[in-house]
Parts: structure tokens; C-alpha cells; sequence
């Protein structure tokens, strides 16, 4: 038996069909296909592809709005400040071209990954999800969405519509590092995203450091944020110690030892605040 499908043609539309019962949401496809490889699908599916009001980047008064089914080609393409950098060096690493063509940034984020390379540049970015459903919409933090490996805040009933990047300073800029067992095309042993804002002077007003591939969920590290802020951008990469990776779980598999995986974080780390300073 062939399941049901449908191409709503609005959010509304979509939410409306959720509120009717259960469905597998399709955006990209770039991970639920190779998870049904030799399985049918076991709910009716919703495809979001038709609704262009979910696609696209746009700036407003208070940040930007990075539309669900907006793609990672489309985020490197866009036409975005030094802030995004690292959103857009996470895009590049995430599959290859073919990947990227069709992978949705809300796609990356739902499908809840502790290797999601998306995440952790959201996460540095400060990113919200908005969700609707036919009861309205409401907002989390991204931190708060992603719960666990493969498991996310969202309701039955609700679909992920937006990501929002709160504004920063005319001095922000961030910056993602990834180390796997090769170059492209790989499962990140560790990686880390880091955003800073500066003032006139070039100490850090803001800072925001996300590590993943190191928990069941990518995590901040907020005692690290807290001595960056204030700190001439000369001291910045000095400013890591072993203690700010506390709060992180990383795991022995066949990709690298705990040990090897915080040892690989420190160093991550270091590099990509003295990018930061460099810049």
C-alpha cells in the first residue's frame, strides 16, 4: 500500500494537515530517504518543497528570519555580514554539492544529530526556532529545541517554520572549525562555532562558543562566553582551559577516543579565536 502524500501549498495549510493526525515531514529528503533504504514509510508524508513563503533569507529590524526549507547552497550564496560566516562554513562542510542543493537548514536542525553541523553555528549565532500549528506559533531557543540524538521539542502538531539570528554589532563576525577523518564528506570528530562582537576598541562585548560531536547534543560553553566578554581580541585564544569543557560528554567510537576528542576541541577552539582575532 502506497502511503498518503501531500504538497500543501501554504504554512496554513500545512499546519492544518498536522492538526489531523501524524505525518513524516519531508523538506529535503537528504535523511529521511537513506533512512527508509529497504523500508516503507511508516506515516503518511508532507512534503513542504511547494511552499515558497518557507524559503529564503531576510533581514528585519531586530535579525534575520532563515526560512525552514531554505538550503545550505542558498545560505552560501546569500549575501550575509561577517556574522554568518560560520553558518555558511558549516554549509560547505555538510554533504557535498549535491547535499547541500536540496539539504534544508531546518532539516539539519529537526533531524537532531550530535554531529549536526548546522546546529552548532546556530547555536553560536543565538538562533530560535519558530513553530506553527494550528493552535499559532511560539518560539524557542535553539538550545532548548534540540533534546537529545534524534529527538527535538516539537509537538506532533507543529511545524518548524523559521530560524531566527538576533542582530549584533556592526563588529560581529564568527567562524566554524570541524576535524574528521578527512577533509569533505565526513562525520565530524569534533567541532566548534564561535561568534564574538566588538567594540570600538576590540575587546569582546559578546561571545558565544558552541562545541558538537561531543554530547548527545551540541552545547555552549557558557564560563568560556563569560571570560571572553571584556578580553582584548590579543588574549582571546589564551582565554581556553581543559576546565570550560566541563559540562561535555564526549564518547570512545571508531572515529576517536573521549580523550582525543576534548584534546581536539581545546585545539579547535584556540585556532578559531585566534581567527577571530585576526580578522
Amino acid at each position: 500500500m502506497i502511503p498518503r502524500f501531500e504538497r500543501p501549498a501554504s504554512a496554513a495549510e500545512a499546519a492544518h494537515l498536522l492538526s489531523a493526525g501524524e505525518w513524516t515531514v519531508l523538506a529535503g529528503g537528504t535523511d529521511l530517504y537513506p533512512a527508509h533504504v529497504g523500508r516503507p514509510l511508516g506515516r503518511p508524508l508532507l512534503d513542504l518543497t511547494r511552499i515558497a513563503a518557507l524559503r529564503g533569507i531576510r533581514r528585519g529590524d531586530n535579525g534575520w528570519t532563515i526560512g525552514a526549507t531554505t538550503t545550505w547552497t542558498d545560505v552560501v550564496r546569500a549575501d550575509l555580514p561577517p556574522l554568518f560566516d560560520a553558518l555558511k562554513a558549516a554549509g560547505r562542510e555538510i554533504g557535498g554539492v549535491q547535499i547541500q542543493n536540496v539539504g534544508t537548514v531546518a532539516g539539519n536542525v529537526c533531524n537532531a544529530s550530535p554531529a549536526a553541523d548546522g546546529t552548532v553555528a546556530l547555536l553560536a549565532l543565538g538562533a530560535e526556532v519558530e513553530l506553527l500549528s494550528a493552535r499559532g506559533t511560539r518560539r524557542v531557543d535553539l538550545a532548548g529545541f534540540v533534546l537529545g540524538s534524534r529527538k527535538t521539542a516539537r509537538r506532533d502538531d507543529e511545524l518548524v517554520v523559521a530560524l531566527h539570528v538576533p542582530a549584533r554589532g556592526a563588529g560581529a563576525r564568527s567562524v566554524f572549525r570541524k576535524l574528521g577523518g578527512r577533509r569533505h564528506l565526513v562525520i565530524s570528530i569534533s567541532m566548534v562555532g564561535v561568534a564574538v562582537d566588538v567594540d570600538a576598541a576590540g575587546r569582546a562585548t559578546h561571545a558565544a562558543v558552541a562545541v558538537g560531536s561531543c554530547s548527545a547534543v551540541a552545547q555552549r560553553l557558557p564560563t568560556l562566553e563569560a571570560r571572553l566578554v571584556g578580553l582584548d581580541a590579543a588574549g582571546w585564544a589564551d582565554a581556553v582551559g581543559a576546565e570550560d569543557l566541563a559540562a561535555l560528554t564526549p564518547i570512545d567510537d571508531v572515529r576517536g577516543s573521549a580523550d582525543y576528542r576534548r584534546d581536539a576541541t581545546l585545539t579547535l577552539l584556540g585556532r578559531a579565536l585566534s581567527e577571530l582575532a585576526a580578522a
